[in-house]
């Protein structure tokens, strides 16, 4: 499955559905965004099950200010409308791998459990 666009209209919608979203937030300019996009494209090749997605940071600034989005490339996992992983920098293809191998495996049961907890700390 190659990867999709996504804009400030299609963001949550595509985030929120079950299973796992990796989102590449990215812009033309950005030398390691560039060689990151082909081990990207590989991965969504790889794992077709896996919605592999893009935000252009240049046309959906809003989606980046929104997300907190300071350095690019940053690649955002959600897994059944949570987000699991957020962090800026091009991946080698192993660590890509790795990480949807983590994300892939991850008990949502306990993560949902775990924010719950979060939350009632926090009042």
């Amino acid at each position: 499955m190659a990867t999709i666009d996504l804009t400030t209209e299609t963001f949550d919608e595509t985030v929120s559905k079950d299973g796992i979203v990796l989102v590449d937030f990215w812009a033309d300019w950005c030398g390691p965004c560039k060689r990151f996009a082909p081990i990207f494209e590989q991965s969504s090749d790889a794992k077709p099950e896996i919605v592999h997605a893009k935000v252009d940071t240049e046309a959906q600034q809003e989606l980046g200010i929104k997300y907190g989005v300071t350095a690019i490339p940053t690649l955002m996992a959600f897994r059944d409308g949570i987000m699991v992983f957020n962090q800026a920098g091009a991946l080698p293809g192993p660590a890509l791998q790795q990480l949807v191998d983590a994300v892939e495996g991850l008990d949502m049961d306990e993560v949902r459990a775990k924010i719950a907890e979060h939350e009632a700390s926090q009042h």
